[in-house]
């Protein structure tokens, strides 16, 4: 039996209409919905001009495995975060440009990204230690259908239980060391 956790991903860039179709079947089978204890996800739920934000409790090992993997094969931008499991695993963020490979990063339960003492030492210098965090902070763009309308608003989909993201100037604010 897989450990689960709480999990949210938010995805982005540009995708046909077939490719949105098989996505929103990867997404239903994941069991995600657009809020924190909300309804099955459904393709009507996207807004045009916002990226999409996905959120599910339970979550086999943290990772939207199928899902995680079709972004990388269609070089979807995405950012996952998932919480502890006790005594197995810390929180991570797992962001993924469209090039290369996903990264992971250690994160808090509220999806700040911290350090390390081993990793500042690693990382040597103030400059890198800033390139590291700046590479957790992805910012994902609208996810883009093809026949979007032009004019479509740049809304984000957030998480209603909270602040929208646009509140805090960074997700990336803490410094960890210990």
């Amino acid at each position: 039996m897989a450990n689960r956790v709480s999990a949210s991903i938010e995805l982005g860039g540009s995708l046909t209409t077939t490719d949105y179709i098989e996505l929103s079947e990867i997404i239903a089978s994941e069991g995600l919905s657009i809020e924190w204890d909300g309804e099955p996800f459904e393709p009507d739920h996207r807004v045009a001009g916002a990226r999409l934000s996905l959120y599910a409790h339970e979550v086999a090992w943290g990772r939207f495995e199928k899902l995680e993997t079709w972004c990388v094969e269609k070089r979807l931008v995405f950012a996952r975060w998932s919480g502890t499991y006790a005594g197995e695993w810390g929180a991570e963020r797992v962001v993924f440009t469209g090039d290369g490979a996903p990264a992971s990063f250690a994160a808090d339960e509220d999806d700040t990204v911290v350090i390390n003492r081993g990793t500042v030492e690693k990382l040597a210098s103030l400059d890198a230690i800033i390139a590291y965090f700046d590479a957790a902070d992805v910012r994902v763009p609208p996810l883009v259908v093809e026949g979007d309308p032009s004019e479509a608003p740049s809304a984000q989909i957030s998480n209603p239980t909270s602040p929208p993201k646009s509140a805090y100037p960074s997700r990336i604010s803490a410094c960890w060391i210990g």
